[in-house]
C-alpha cells in the first residue's frame, strides 16, 4: 500500500478538527444562553457518566487495533481476519457495557432525575462500535471520515436551532450532540468494507488480543480518572451550578486541545508501523517532526488563551458564566502537558509495546487526581477541580517522558528543539505584549479579540523567523515556493 503524505494527512486531519471546533463555537454560545446553568450541569453530568461505561465498550480495543493493525494492512487476509476477531471481542465489551449501564440505573437512586439524558447518551456505546473508526486510522484514510464529518455537522447545526428553543431543551441537546459525534458510524460499517472483510466471528484468539487489550484499557481508565473524574466528584460534592460554570472552563479547552491533538493522531499509525516493521531511522525522524511542531504551536495556543481567557468565555458562553473565567486560566497550562504527554504515551509507549509503562504511569497519576480533587473542591469549588487536572498532567507528562527517555531523550534535548523552544517562549512574550495593548486600545469586545488573535499570529511568526527557527524557516520556504508556483 502507497504511503499517504504525513502532510495531506495533517491537513484532512487539521480541517477535521477545525470543524469539531467551529460545531461548539456555533452551537455553545447558542445553547448555554438557551439552557439554564443547573441544565448544562445535568446535560455534562450525564455525559460523562455515560463516558465511563464508553470507555468499557471500547475496552482500549482502537489503540491496540492502530498499533498492531499498522504491521497487517498491505495483507487483506490478515488484516481482515485480524479486525474480525477485534470487532468480535469489542461488541461483546460492548454488550456487557450496556448490562452495567443498566444495572447502575436502577441501582443508584440519585441517578433517577438524570435517566432519559444518560439513556440518550447511552447510543454512543452501540454506534461508537459500529463506526470501527480503527480501520480508517490503520488505512490512514481521513478524506471519507472529514467529507462525511462536514455533512453530519452541518446536519446536526440545523436541528439545534430547530429543536433548541428553551431552557429545558437539554435532552433535545443531548440527542443532537449524539447524533453529531456519532450519528454517522453506521455508514463507516458499510464503507469499511471497501477496506477489509469484517465479521463477527466464533473463533477468536483471545490468548493473543487479551492481555495486551485489558492492559491498555486499563491504562484508558486511569486515564478518565483524571479526566472526567472531577466533574463526577465536583457534581458530587457541590451542585449542578458548579458543574455548569466548570463545563464552560472544560468546554473551552477541550476546543483549543482538540485543534493541537488532531495534528498528532495522523502521526499515530505512521509511527506504529515504522516501529513494527523496525525502520528506526524513519521513525526517529517522524518523531522529531511531531515533536518540533507540536512545540512551536501548543505555547502560544496556551498564552493566548490565558490572555484572552474573558473575551472567550463572554463571546462562547456569555455574562452568566464569567465565574469560570480563572478555572480557564488554570486549565489551560494543562494543554501544554496534555499534548506532550500523548506524544510520549500514544506515539512511543504504545508502539514500542510499553503499555505496561503506560498503565503504571496513568494510575499512579489517577490516583493522585482523585485524591487532590477531594481535597481541593471544597475549598475552591470548581478552581479546585482545574487545578487538580493541571498537576495531573504534568505528572503524567513527566512521567511517561521518563518511561520513553531512551527514544525520545535524544529529540528533546537536542539543540534543535531546545532552540525551537526557546524561541518559542521569545514568541509568547510578544503575544502576551499584543494582548495588553489590545486590551488598552479597544472597547469593542469584538475588535479586541480579532485584533488580539491576528497580531499575535503576526508577531509570533515574525519573531519565530527572527529567531531563525528551523521549523518557521522550512514553512516560510515552502510559502515561498507556492507562490513563485503561480507567478
Amino acid at each position: 500500500m502507497k504511503n499517504k503524505s504525513l502532510g495531506f494527512n495533517a491537513l484532512l486531519n487539521g480541517l477535521r478538527s477545525a470543524l469539531n471546533l467551529i460545531f461548539p463555537l456555533i452551537t455553545f454560545p447558542y445553547v448555554s444562553r438557551v439552557l439554564s446553568v443547573d441544565g448544562m450541569g445535568i446535560y455534562n453530568f450525564s455525559y460523562t457518566y455515560v463516558g465511563y461505561f464508553l470507555l468499557l465498550a471500547g475496552l482500549g480495543i482502537a489503540t491496540y487495533a492502530v498499533r498492531e493493525g499498522a504491521k497487517y494492512r498491505d495483507n487483506k487476509e490478515k488484516i481482515s481476519t485480524f479486525s474480525s476477531e477485534v470487532f468480535t471481542i469489542n461488541v461483546i465489551s460492548t454488550l456487557i457495557a450496556y448490562a452495567l449501564l443498566f444495572v447502575s440505573l436502577i441501582i443508584f437512586g440519585n441517578l433517577h432525575n438524570y435517566i432519559s439524558s444518560i439513556l440518550i447518551f447511552s447510543l454512543q456505546l452501540l454506534f461508537t462500535t459500529l463506526g470501527t473508526e480503527w480501520v480508517y486510522t490503520i488505512y490512514e484514510d481521513y478524506s471519507y471520515i472529514t467529507i462525511r464529518s462536514i455533512l453530519f455537522k452541518i446536519f446536526s447545526i440545523i436541528l439545534l436551532f430547530i429543536f433548541v428553543r428553551s431552557a429545558n431543551d437539554y435532552l433535545w441537546y443531548a440527542g443532537i450532540t449524539v447524533f453529531a459525534g456519532v450519528g454517522s458510524n453506521i455508514l463507516n460499517w458499510i464503507h469499511a468494507k471497501s477496506f477489509i472483510d469484517i465479521k463477527l466471528v466464533k473463533k477468536t484468539n483471545w490468548q493473543y488480543h487479551l492481555k495486551p487489550i485489558l492492559v491498555i484499557f486499563a491504562s484508558s481508565v486511569a486515564v478518565t480518572l483524571y479526566v472526567s473524574s472531577d466533574t463526577t466528584i465536583l457534581g458530587l460534592m457541590k451542585d449542578d451550578y458548579a458543574v455548569g460554570i466548570y463545563s464552560v472552563a472544560v468546554k473551552i479547552y477541550n476546543i483549543a486541545a482538540g485543534l493541537i491533538s488532531g495534528l498528532l493522531v495522523v502521526t499515530i499509525p505512521r509511527l506504529a508501523m515504522l516501529l513494527g516493521q523496525r525502520r528506526i531511522r524513519e521513525y526517529n525522524n517522524v518523531l522529531s517532526q511531531v515533536i518540533n511542531n507540536i512545540s512551536i504551536l501548543v505555547l502560544p495556543a496556551a498564552v493566548g488563551l490565558i490572555m484572552l481567557s474573558k473575551e472567550v468565555v463572554l463571546i462562547i458562553a456569555g455574562k452568566k458564566y464569567l465565574d469560570s473565567i480563572f478555572s480557564l486560566q488554570i486549565i489551560t497550562a494543562a494543554f501544554i502537558f496534555s499534548n506532550f504527554s500523548t506524544i510520549f504515551n500514544q506515539c512511543v509507549l504504545i508502539p514500542a509495546k510499553r503499555e505496561n509503562a503506560s498503565l503504571r504511569n496513568t494510575l499512579i497519576t489517577g490516583v493522585v487526581n482523585i485524591a487532590l480533587n477531594f481535597v481541593l473542591i471544597p475549598f475552591m469549588s470548581y478552581d479546585g477541580t482545574s487545578l487538580s487536572t493541571v498537576i495531573a498532567e504534568f505528572m503524567v507528562m513527566s512521567l511517561n517522558c521518563w518511561s520513553a527517555r531512551d527514544i525520545v531523550g535524544p529529540i528533546v534535548f537536542s539543540k534543535t528543539t531546545l532552540k525551537n523552544v526557546f524561541s518559542s517562549l521569545a514568541g509568547c512574550v510578544g503575544i502576551v505584549v499584543v494582548c495588553l495593548m489590545c486590551k488598552i486600545g479597544f472597547d469593542s469586545l469584538i475588535l479586541r479579540t480579532i485584533f488580539s488573535v491576528v497580531l499575535s499570529v503576526i508577531i509570533y511568526a515574525a519573531i519565530l523567523i527572527l529567531c531563525r527557527n528551523n521549523i518557521a524557516e522550512e514553512y516560510l520556504d515552502k510559502a515561498k515556493m507556492m507562490v513563485k508556483s503561480r507567478v
